[in-house]
């Protein structure tokens, strides 16, 4: 057996090198945080062969002294962290003192380096772990460093490297994600001489637009929240913009894009009950709190962390998101017609609901809306008067009209709902049914477009969630129960579940040992057919059991007791339904998207049917 000795410090070196230099991305990523660090706010990445060839960061920031030099290339050298105490609150994104001195180990390196007080600057190689002296060089004030030839001497290394396209596309990853951290800072990126990214110092919601598409913009809302030294802002898509993929999820803790299993289950859960199935949520999300509460300490790549107090950061996360997303639609419509501004929030253009253009209320036609104006002038909105027939008359919804003079919505019964900022309300009036699926309607902006279906099941689902938490769903009495065959596992569970069946809202009992009845349902459910959501009920509660249907599984149960419950397609419904129904969808929560994640409307604005229709050309 061999006998132990110390290993050599280029080889030491070369091992790191394999943990912390993965691929030319994971030496971008160290310098980009080393620049960083030094306070640069310009940031310059040439790449020649996807990395492999060359990769040379050069910044701005305060640089590093001649004496320095040398020190800055050598093994757990670092100004960053000084004592275990340093160790236990890291502010920087770098602290460990071994990338350089790994880079060192495999590639060919220069470092050139100048502070503001020095005349020029000084420069200083490596090869093979060996060192030259400083020499003087033309520097302006800050650091670039060069690498060439990644692994030129560990050629079984150097096997495991993909394609020039593969290793490009995994650095320019690593390029966004930095740029992401730092709107504030100029960044600009080349490739084999050609300008890839070209960023200046810009507002947040524009660095993110930047990168990640105007389409991104104007799909997500605004996430923010402040509670005691925990802070979360960003952007968060609607489940509209949900991806197959999760390469648009930017997730960073105190500046550092991080892939943490706690953040990650609270993201998910925010999204469960709004994302369509197998699709993955986009995001960027920015996680501030004190160092002291976060250990970067945990991975080579400090790619992971692991907070002191998970459980309160998952729910901050979950809650804080949920809530984002959450919003009702008049406050998603209102970022329909949105631009980016200085910040992560977002402001209305000046045409949206404050005031219709001129056109707008030319063209309102008989049965949408009319712009009357009150007696200062200002423009007053309501639903046309129409002729309403028996249908109308009966309707299952409540009508909600405007009430002259005033800028409050009325419900018939002399309750008032939550007022608007503005006249015309987000979803506006319904002109028309289209193939018994779709309502017409039009508001501010022009045409909505909404799927009935999807978007009454969503309220229903929303109204079930609310009543169950309370303990309280109303339960509604059928004039000539219902019966039916049931299978003798069916009839064991309603005599064994008779509880939960309560707490649904259900009064089911047997009738026989082959036969079950059902004698009320809840109210939500009205227009359900009893047998059949009698029976998916009863599977859920057979197959899962009461405790586990009512917890774990209860949005699923509730979910598909409301898919039941919402008017169904191919049911006429008047204009006074359709109208009820936009203004409930404004007042409930998560109403853009229905159960399994579709969009329940969308928006057609004014522009863009003059350009389907080449108006003005």
């Amino acid at each position: 057996m061999p006998a132990i000795h110390l290993l050599p410090d280029l080889l030491i070196n070369q091992i790191a090198a394999g943990e912390v230099i993965e691929r030319p991305a994971s030496a971008l990523k160290e310098l980009l945080e080393n620049s960083l660090d030094a306070g640069a706010a310009d940031i310059t990445v040439q790449l020649e062969g996807g990395g492999i060839k060359l990769l040379r960061v050069r910044d701005n920031g305060k640089g590093i002294a001649k004496d320095e030099l040398p020190l800055a290339l050598m093994r757990h050298a670092t100004s960053k962290i000084a004592s275990l105490d340093d160790l236990q609150k890291v502010a920087s994104m770098g602290f460990r003192g071994e990338a350089l001195a790994s880079m060192a180990a495999v590639a060919q390196l220069a470092l050139t380096s100048r502070t503001a007080q020095d005349e020029h600057g000084w420069k200083v190689e490596a090869q093979d772990g060996q060192l030259g002296e400083p020499a003087p060089a033309s520097h302006a004030p800050g650091t670039s460093i060069e690498l060439r030839e990644l692994y030129f001497n560990t050629p079984a290394r150097r096997k495991f490297l993909k394609s020039e396209t593969t290793e490009f596309a995994h650095c320019e990853e690593t390029f966004k994600r930095i740029a992401l951290s730092r709107p504030d800072v100029a960044f600009s990126l080349q490739h084999n001489g050609k300008t890839v990214w070209q960023l200046p110092a810009q507002p947040p919601a524009a660095r993110i637009a930047a990168i990640l598409g105007e389409e991104f913009g104007h799909a997500a809302v605004t996430v923010e929240r402040h509670a005691a030294d925990l802070s979360l802002q960003g952007l968060a898509a609607l489940p509209a913009y949900s991806r197959s993929s999760r390469d648009a999820q930017y997730f960073f803790v105190n500046g550092r894009f991080v892939r943490d299993k706690v953040a990650s289950h609270a993201l998910r859960q925010a999204y469960q009950d709004i994302l369509h199935h197998q699709r993955h949520p986009a995001f960027v999300l920015f996680l501030d709190l004190p160092p002291e509460q976060v250990d970067v300490n945990v991975h080579p790549a400090k790619s992971e962390v692991r907070f002191r107090e998970s459980q309160g950061i998952h729910q901050f996360i979950f809650h804080t998101l949920q809530q984002a997303l959450s919003s009702p639609i008049a406050g998603a419509a209102a970022n329909e017609t949105s631009e980016t501004s200085s910040s992560f929030r977002r402001r209305p253009e000046s045409s949206a609901f404050n005031q219709l253009d001129d056109r707008t209320s030319k063209l309102a036609p008989e049965g949408s809306f009319s712009g009357l104006r009150r007696n200062d002038g200002t423009p007053h909105f309501q639903q046309q008067n129409m002729c309403l027939g028996v249908a109308e008359r009966e309707a299952a919804y409540r009508l909600w009209e405007m009430q002259l003079g005033s800028g409050k919505w009325e419900v018939g019964s002399g309750e008032t709902a939550p007022p608007h900022h503005s006249p015309v309300p987000p979803l506006g009036f319904a002109l028309a049914q289209l193939s018994g699926i779709y309502i017409l309607a039009q508001n501010a902006q022009g045409l909505i477009v909404v799927d009935m279906h999807a978007a009454h099941e969503r309220i229903v689902y929303e109204r079930l969630k609310a009543a169950l938490d309370e303990k309280q769903i109303a339960t509604q009495p059928l004039l000539i129960p219902v019966s039916f065959y049931a299978e003798l596992l069916d009839v064991a569970t309603v005599e064994a579940e008779q509880g939960a069946l309560k707490m649904l809202g259900f009064d089911i009992a047997p009738l026989s040992p082959t036969r079950l009845v059902v004698r009320a349902m809840p109210a939500l459910l009205k227009q359900a057919e009893a047998e059949t959501v009698a029976q998916e009920v009863l599977r859920e509660l057979r197959e899962f059991g009461a405790s586990r249907a009512l917890t774990e599984r209860r949005n699923e149960l509730l979910a598909t007791m409301a898919c039941h419950g919402a008017v169904r397609a191919n049911r006429i419904l008047s204009i006074t339904e359709m109208n009820a129904l936009l203004r409930e969808m404004e007042q409930t929560e998560r109403a853009n998207q229905c159960n399994h994640g579709r969009p329940t409307w969308f928006q057609l604005s004014l522009g863009e049917l003059d350009k389907m229709f080449m108006r003005g050309k």
